[in-house]
């Protein structure tokens, strides 16, 4: 067929007289590559913080400080615990790169911990959002103690 020759293409018509598809240009191309799709890194940040969250020997998650408020902010009635805390991303079109704080519990090997975190974090990711993760960069920022937690639960004493 030359170029300037078109192909007919059979069309159904309705019982209105009206051809399905009229006005349309034929696209070679399937619907799922027209188009462009984005990824908010806040979406980046929860996978990764549910992901890092789901290794045993983790604790929690984040520094000092951003502990502390996510401490008061799981208090305040309605408030929901921030499962992002302690994870910072950079997400590029096709690519991502991710810091991840960590607390660990004692007597857990830290290298194992965090090699197991960060390749929970790279499938998450990776297969949720179909970005390639170029790296998971871990921080562990603090190891908490048994008995840690009864010292938070009975306060400060001022004498």
């Amino acid at each position: 067929m030359t170029a300037p020759q078109e192909q007919t293409v059979a069309r159904r018509e309705h019982a209105d007289g009206a051809v399905p598809g009229a006005g349309r240009t034929e696209v070679s191309e399937p619907a799922g590559t027209r188009g462009r799709t984005s990824i908010a890194d806040t979406v980046v940040v929860k996978i990764a913080g549910r992901a890092a969250r789901e290794i045993p020997g983790v604790h929690d998650m984040g520094g000092g400080l951003s502990r502390t408020l996510g401490a008061v902010r799981d208090r305040v009635p309605g408030g929901r615990p921030d499962i992002g805390r302690g994870v910072k991303v950079e997400v590029g079109e096709r690519q991502a790169a991710i810091d991840v704080e960590l607390v660990v519990e004692y007597g857990v090997p830290v290298p194992d911990v965090a090699r197991d975190v960060r390749e929970n974090v790279m499938a998450a990711v990776e297969r949720i959002t179909g970005l390639e993760v170029v790296e998971v960069n871990i921080a562990v920022t603090d190891v908490h103690l048994p008995g840690d937690d009864e010292e938070d639960k009975a306060g400060v004493r001022v004498a």
